[in-house]
């Protein structure tokens, strides 16, 4: 299959290795062309532009930082997309982003599906994210194929409408940055309690923080925050898509929220969103 890859962030590369993997013949494009340099080694084509690297292309993977970078280079970007291209978005929007999309690709006469990865740099490199896929089951019959390269199968999810699969993907990080922001307060109240760090660690193990705590305490202990699997910035992003879809108040993400984007304005953006964590471990 001729397929293209637009968008070539962390997550981005790995996905696109996987294709390539499989023996597909690949066309990748990235605003900053170095972040194809070892996919062109691996036998990817680079295009200069998204137009050059979805000409004649089947399916067209793209995965950006949110859902402005997909209006500009797909939906303002005049791309010679046929009626039998299969677009297949993985990057993280809001339910009425993805309707937006839909839409657009109906009157453009493109078959569109969302894909949003549940997961961060770890499990995509282990193919076993969990995987959402969303839009009409004749087009999700032929993106599943592609996104199956990196999904976990007793966790790839099909729903009949591409805001389906996207409000999935919010429901996902909103239990992410819920979670997170649980453990550092966990470890906070463990510290006036007169535990170690690693003593709340331990005593969360199978309960509701359990997942979180056994995800990121190492990260934690080592207080490694630069080793980043799923950055400050992209989380801050995503809970502003899910205060944007909610209708109703979400006071425990709104104190998530408020605790990454102290650590966004402290210059920690690019690092892990566990850095949260870091005053907390710090004691």
């Amino acid at each position: 299959m001729n397929i293209s890859f637009l968008g070539l962030g962390r997550m981005g590369r790995v996905l696109a290795q996987h294709i390539v993997d499989a023996g597909h013949d690949v066309t990748v494009w990235n605003r900053t062309p170095s972040r194809a340099d070892a996919l062109v080694a691996a036998g990817a084509r680079r295009a200069a532009t998204p137009a050059d690297a979805v000409a004649g292309a089947d399916l067209v993977v793209t995965a950006f930082f949110g859902p402005s970078a997909v209006r500009e280079a797909v939906l303002d970007g005049e791309l010679p997309l046929s009626d039998t291209t299969v677009w297949v978005d993985v990057t993280t929007v809001s339910p009425e982003d993805a309707t937006v999309f839909a839409s657009w690709a109906r009157s453009a006469g493109v078959r569109y599906v969302h894909s949003p990865v549940i997961g961060s740099l770890a499990p995509a490199a282990n193919r076993s994210l969990g995987v959402l896929v969303g839009g009409d089951a004749a087009d999700r019959a032929v993106a599943l194929p592609i996104v199956s390269l990196w999904a976990d199968p007793a966790r790839l999810w099909e729903f009949d409408a591409p805001s389906k699969a996207a409000g999935g993907k919010l429901v996902a990080n909103l239990a992410l940055a819920i979670s997170m922001q649980g453990l550092v307060e966990a470890i906070d109240l463990g510290h006036a309690t007169g535990l170690s760090t690693e003593e709340v660690l331990t005593t969360l193990t199978g309960t509701g923080l359990g997942v979180i705590a056994g995800m990121k305490g190492q990260t934690i202990r080592a207080r490694s925050f630069g080793d980043t699997q799923f950055s400050t910035d992209l989380i801050v992003k995503d809970i502003g898509l899910m205060l944007a879809s909610a209708d109703r108040p979400l006071p425990a993400l709104v104190t998530a929220y408020a605790a990454l984007t102290t650590a966004q304005d402290a210059g920690n953006g690019d690092d892990d969103f566990s850095v949260i964590a870091a005053r907390a471990a710090a004691g």
